[in-house]
C-alpha cells in the first residue's frame, strides 16, 4: 500500500519531490538537496504525516555514477506506524543542508556520514570526526578508497622468552 503522504509532498512541493518509489511495501522519496529541510520539516508538522522520529540518516556511494552520493534518511511516524525513506543525491564536494534544526538527533548521523563518506552539512552545530582520528586522511566508505594493509611486527621472541623462564627445565 502506498503511502498517502507521497501525493502531498509531490503536490506541496512540486519538481522538488523528484521520484517516488514503491518497492515491497517500502516508499522512498527522492528530493531535491535544496529543499530537504523544508520537505522534513513538512513531515514532523502536518498531521497527516507526523513523521517524529529519525532512525537513521546514512549515505551510499554510487562511484562512479553521478551524483556520487546518495543520502537516505529513514523516518517513523509513531502516531501512524509507517515508515518512509527519504533520498538526496549530491556530487563529491558538494554540501547538503543540516536537519539539525528538524530532529537533533541528526548530529550524530551527520558526522558519521562525514566521518566516513566526506559528505558535509551545511549549518551543522558541530560537524568534525566522529569515529576516525582527527589526522585521518580521507574517507573509508568511499569505494575508491585505498585499501591499507598493515604490517604486523612481531617484537616477541617466544624461544628467549620460554628460555628465561625460571622454571624452565634445561
Amino acid at each position: 500500500m502506498p503511502d498517502p503522504i507521497a501525493d502531498t509532498l509531490k503536490s506541496r512541493f512540486g519538481d522538488a519531490i523528484r521520484n517516488v518509489v514503491e518497492f515491497r511495501a517500502e516508499t522512498t522519496i527522492h528530493v531535491r538537496p535544496d529543499a530537504i529541510i523544508e520537505v522534513c520539516t513538512f513531515l514532523r508538522d502536518d498531521p497527516a504525516a507526523l513523521y517524529n522520529f529519525l532512525s537513521d540518516v546514512s549515505a551510499v556511494d554510487v562511484w562512479p555514477d553521478e551524483p556520487r552520493f546518495q543520502v537516505n534518511y529513514h523516518l517513523y511516524s509513531m502516531a501512524h506506524n509507517r515508515r518512509l525513506r527519504l533520498k538526496v543525491s549530491v556530487r563529491d564536494g558538494q554540501s547538503i543542508p543540516s536537519v539539525t534544526g528538524v530532529w537533533p538527533a541528526a548530529n550524530w548521523f551527520e558526522r558519521e556520514t562525514y566521518d566516513l563518506f566526506g559528505v558535509k552539512f551545511d549549518h551543522h552545530p558541530d560537524l568534525r570526526r566522529l569515529l576516525l582520528p582527527d589526522d585521518y586522511l580521507g574517507h573509508p566508505m568511499r569505494r575508491d578508497a585505498p585499501l591499507v594493509v598493515e604490517e604486523v611486527e612481531f617484537t616477541h621472541n617466544y624461544g628467549e622468552v620460554e628460555a628465561s623462564k625460571p622454571y624452565a627445565k634445561e
